[in-house]
């Protein structure tokens, strides 16, 4: 074993696309990976067709402590009009970054449904929101600091609307349906735990429901057992502030 390998290597962990149709899939992806429930983030889509059984589920996750966190309002986009766009669902995120279907406002507007919806349904919501794909979409400062998250993830970090700082922080992804998209998570993987080992930074472990039926399977269960430490996000981003007022992609 190298000595980079023996080296710490601190994590977040959250679990994507949490949704009555994908409920089978990310109780089965929490009995694999059995980490405390505080440490794994699960971001919910609230758009769905959530029944009365559905969100007793969600009520008994939180109540085992989980983190409920929002991740966008429908999780599917209209078609993309802008290159940006098309170029971002042929390359990376296909049909969910409903974020770049909208303007500032529109943006603003799904946001707060997101967060009212856990209100309306006796949950709270944690401090984070994820667009879907990360894709955060034509947000001004001044808009982000207007969402009701106090943080807000995308692809290089996460933004504090409280503080205007951004984090940056390497993350790993698995969602590789394709050998292309394999091959190139798996390098991207390598070279962000990497890093996270040589900076001490965390690194963020973005999985989504169906990642144990994909061709990265094989690699979450050892790069979960190699965490040394599973953090939660309040208590790495009110720690570790950079890049004032830089508004991420």
């Amino acid at each position: 074993m190298s000595e980079r390998a023996c080296q710490p290597l601190r994590a977040l962990v959250s679990i994507h696309d949490v949704m009555p149709e994908t409920r089978p899939q990310v109780e089965a992806m929490l009995e694999k990976l059995a980490l405390p429930a505080s440490a794994v983030t699960l971001l919910v889509v609230p758009g769905r067709d959530w029944r009365h059984d559905d969100l007793a589920w969600l009520h008994k996750l939180q109540d085992a402590g989980h983190p409920l966190a929002g991740h966008g309002w429908s999780h599917r986009c209209q078609p993309p009009v802008t290159l940006y766009h098309r170029l971002h669902s042929a390359l990376l995120s296909r049909d969910v970054a409903e974020h770049l279907s909208f303007s500032g406002d529109g943006i603003q507007r799904l946001v707060w449904d997101c967060y009212r919806w856990f209100l309306r349904h006796g949950l709270t919501p944690s401090p984070l929101y994820v667009p879907p794909a990360w894709a955060l979409g034509a947000l001004s400062q001044a808009q982000l600091a207007g969402l009701p998250f106090r943080y807000v993830e995308t692809l290089t970090g996460v933004h504090d609307t409280h503080e205007q700082h951004f984090t940056r922080l390497p993350l790993l992804g698995f969602e590789a349906d394709t050998a292309f998209r394999a091959w190139v998570l798996r390098l991207f993987n390598a070279i962000n735990i990497s890093q996270s080992r040589r900076s001490g930074v965390p690194v963020r472990i973005g999985l989504h429901p169906h990642d144990f039926q994909l061709r990265l399977a094989g690699e979450i269960p050892p790069l979960i057992k190699a965490v040394t430490e599973a953090v939660t996000y309040p208590q790495v981003l009110t720690n570790v502030k950079t890049d004032p007022g830089s508004l991420p992609l």
